[in-house]
């Protein structure tokens, strides 16, 4: 069983595509409740059957890789806005809070103990058919997209809107927390800084945020609430064990 310090932050990818992870697919599937397996099932393609498959597999293990607890014995529930937590956490099982992101080809959980935590993993070459930015954006965010070159304008916006979902998802709200509400400021290799409107009564001193490359292609970012100094982040692939 792996150690989880208090302070810190532990993220584990798994690649879509991996070979190892896709010969374990029946083992996978075991560890489903018979209410996953019914979502599962209604997902019409077969890809997005998949990648719940191994969203779950993924959060089960990496749960147990911290508390002596089965990977099918974890329960789950989800808030009002439909963020996924721990039903029933065991006696003697410490705070684990964790967040889930998936991609085309890449998914994330982002596992820490006691802390507000949102994790955001987006393939850049999505292609955008709306201007994302202009609608929901905030205007300084606009402002400053606008500004650069045009060529590296849309990379640059999956650094804001990785940053902006993994804040909405540490604070529990999804898309219920408007965008525009909250702002923030890139200044590579510096760590981004976010502000506030008033309404959404938010301390941004309280907030870390990380921004990482996993591959060339996938762009990832993490929110946590933290007090005091910067977590340490741990970011590594895996494969859940069968």
């Amino acid at each position: 069983m792996d150690v989880l310090p208090f302070n810190a932050v532990h993220i584990d990818l798994l690649p879509t595509a991996s070979a190892e992870a896709q010969a374990r697919l029946d083992a996978y599937r075991a560890l489903l409740t018979p209410d996953e397996h019914e979502r599962m099932a209604r997902f019409v393609f077969e890809r997005d059957r998949r990648s719940f498959l191994l969203t779950r597999a993924l959060v089960r293990t990496t749960l147990s890789r911290y508390a002596p607890v089965a990977p099918a014995d974890w329960r789950f529930i989800a808030n009002v806005h439909g963020r996924p937590e721990i039903l029933d956490r065991p006696e003697g099982v410490p705070d684990l809070r964790f967040n889930i992101s998936h991609t085309d080809g890449l998914i994330a959980c982002a596992v820490t103990i006691g802390r507000e935590v949102g994790v955001d993993v987006e393939h850049v070459g999505r292609h955008l058919l709306h201007d994302v930015a202009g609608r929901h954006f905030a205007p300084q965010e606009v402002s400053d997209l606008r500004a650069l070159p045009a060529a590296e304008q849309d990379r640059v916006f999956f650094d804001y809107w990785t940053l902006k979902e993994a804040y909405i998802k540490a604070r529990g709200f999804g898309l219920a927390l408007p965008l525009g509400d909250f702002a923030f400021k890139l200044n590579p290799p510096h760590a981004p800084a976010i502000a506030f409107e008033p309404s959404l009564e938010d301390d941004p001193t309280t907030w870390q945020f990380l921004q990482d490359w996993p591959t060339p292609t996938h762009r990832l970012a993490l929110a946590v609430r933290r007090d005091g100094r910067d977590l340490p982040v741990r970011i590594r692939e895996v494969v859940p064990p069968a």
